[in-house]
């Protein structure tokens, strides 16, 4: 059984642990809580990209027991507290490992890194009782797309393998611009995004994909793309197959829109 591969929007920090968030953000809590039914069966393991973690090359967590990394500023007291105590894949790091350098690229493995935000947060609503191993891929510096499409691709073999592909980020991440100020950028990005990625054949969408800081205000939504980049990812290791919005969400925080993605078909 292929799984398919997912780009998420994975919302503002620790907000599963917080009941008002919890709660402006309860559509994508939805979507999340629905991601194991259309994945129909129990991933082996999760393999996380995170728009939260970037390294020179791409490197591959490999620790047994990850440590947690609270990776936000001013929230509440309790959630630097808070444990998501997935274990780890060394098995499973040294596979991706294995796989990048046979596409021809550098890659590394940390036993130190732990799970960052953009991991636990959305992990604890889809796999709440954290016995799904878990393992994270890093961003490579200089956030090249035709390099994530290609990692994307070197890892496609392991959708067989019954490994989950999660690229987590969020497809509006303009902090400078947010709530009301977001609306219209928000809006005309998403919009650009579901075109390419719904409605473009895939030479076509990789071609888009590859030219994304051209997209109409792709700079105002992503001054930085640290958090679009994990979507190449997703879209490489299923290069070939179709896309459904499984996520959207307009007038978030006032004015945000937000979108998360399947690539490959649903179980159920």
């Amino acid at each position: 059984m292929k799984l398919p591969t997912y780009f998420i929007s994975h919302g503002g920090g620790p907000w599963p642990y917080m009941e008002d968030f919890r709660k402006v953000l309860s559509a994508l809590e939805a979507s999340l809580k629905d991601m194991p039914r259309q994945i129909g069966v129990t991933p082996k393991a999760v393999l996380v990209i995170s728009g939260h973690w970037v390294e020179r090359d791409f490197t591959v967590m490999s620790s047994p027991n990850p440590p947690m990394i609270y990776d936000y500023l001013g929230f509440p007291k309790h959630t630097y507290h808070v444990e998501y105590s997935a274990p780890g894949s060394p098995e499973l790091a040294r596979r991706v490992q294995e796989l990048i350098r046979a596409a021809g690229m550098p890659a590394r493995l940390d036993p130190e890194r732990g799970l960052d935000h953009g991991a636990f947060v959305p992990l604890v609503i889809m796999y709440p009782d954290a016995k799904v191993p878990v393992v994270q891929l890093s961003l490579k510096g200089g956030y090249d797309p035709a390099e994530h499409l290609a990692v994307g691709r070197a890892l496609a073999p392991l959708r067989e393998e019954g490994v989950l592909i999660v690229g987590s980020g969020l497809s509006y991440h303009n902090l400078r611009q947010w709530g009301p100020g977001a609306k219209t950028a928000s809006k005309t990005f998403d919009a650009w995004l579901q075109d390419t990625l719904l409605h473009a054949d895939p030479a076509e969408r990789a071609k888009r994909l590859l030219d994304w800081s051209q997209a109409p205000a792709a700079r105002q939504a992503h001054p930085r793309e640290d958090h679009l980049i994990p979507l190449m990812v997703a879209v490489g290791a299923a290069e070939d197959e179709r896309a459904t919005v499984v996520y959207h969400e307009e007038e978030l925080f006032g004015g945000v829109t937000a979108s998360s993605f399947r690539f490959g078909e649903a179980a159920a």
